[in-house]
Order: C-alpha cells, then structure tokens, then sequence
C-alpha cells in the first residue's frame, strides 16, 4: 500500500535560526517584514501554518531564499563556497550565433561590476552601444586574435593581452582570427 500522506517541512526551526543568526528580536523582525510578533512567535514554536505571503516577507526581511527557511539550522551554516553549474550559468547568444556570453558575475552586482566569459566564431563580432556614463571596459584575449573599437580609436588584441577601454560610446570587439576564440570581458560602472 501506497502512503500519499505527506508531512509539510517544519519552517519554525529555520526562521528562528535565521533571526537568531541575525541577531534579531522577534519585534525587531516583526517590524522588518510586517507579520505580527504574535504570528512570528506561533511559526517559531510549530503552532501556525504560514501562508506564502507570510513567508514571502519574511525571506525578503531576512535576505534568505525559501530553501534557506525550511532547512532549519542549516541556516546557519552556509557553505563559504558556492559553486554554480554550467548548467546554472546564464548565457546570452548572439542572434547569428557566432558570439556566446557566458554570464560569470552574480546577479547582484549587475549595475555596479559584470563579467563574462566569452567565445567568438571566427569572424565574430560583438557590436555594442555605449553604458552609462563613465562605464570600461577590460577585454582579455585567451585564444586567437581579435580587434577592439571605441568610439573611433581600433586596437589589436592578441592572446594574453588585455585591452581597457571606454564603453560609454559605442564599441566592439571582432575576432579577426581563423578559429573561435576566446577571452574574459569585465564591464565596470563608475
């Protein structure tokens, strides 16, 4: 016989740990994310049921992801090093596909500093208009040959060369080899 019973994950040992962890009061949380200290109290001790909008307010005032809130006193020990799949990393594909951006920088810091991994097909160009103001670039070639433009000044950049550049006018990078070719490209706003 099947048993289709299933018990829903406890969620009280997780937000304690995790406003324990924080240091928080469960008025201080209360305030933080808008549920009543009596509601906080209830989850803690396993006594109330949260609804998602219960639990979506309090990751989001504590900064965890929901995974975080039901694993309890794993909470606490959060691994120092995160490692992401390439499966789980995000690409952007040119639409004539011949230049892939693997996206290497956390989501967070999109804005503020990004960087990329990049693989050109022979010939490839990748074609951009200016950032922000204030915005470089730093492109290094890893394998092949390639030229990068901004603005109106075109420099040549060979393997294990880095070209630092302005990217709040108009710019590019083409891969003037015969092979695919590849290199790191971090973008950095001021």
């Amino acid at each position: 016989m099947h048993d289709t019973t299933t018990t829903p994950p406890e969620i009280g040992p997780g937000l304690q740990a995790a406003r324990k962890a924080r240091r928080l009061t469960l008025e201080q949380l209360a305030q933080m994310s808008g549920v009543s200290r009596s509601m906080l109290s209830q989850i803690e001790r396993g006594e109330a049921n949260p609804t998602f909008a219960v639990l979506w307010n309090l990751t989001q005032a504590l900064g965890i992801e929901f995974s975080e809130l039901i694993a309890g006193s794993s909470v606490l020990h959060k691994p120092a090093i995160g490692v992401m799949s390439a499966e789980q990393t995000p690409e952007i594909v040119s639409g004539n596909g011949a230049c892939r951006l693997r996206i290497l920088s956390p989501m967070q810091t999109a804005g503020e500093s990004e960087w990329y991994a990049v693989e050109m097909a022979a010939g490839g160009t990748l074609v951009s208009a200016p950032h922000q103001a204030g915005a470089v670039e730093h492109f290094t070639a890893l394998s092949g040959a390639f030229s990068v433009r901004s603005g109106r000044e075109e420099r040549s950049v060979a393997a294990g060369e880095t070209a630092r550049y302005p990217a709040d006018v108009d710019h590019a990078i083409a891969n003037v080899s015969g092979e695919v070719g590849q290199g790191i490209l971090v973008l950095l706003y001021r």
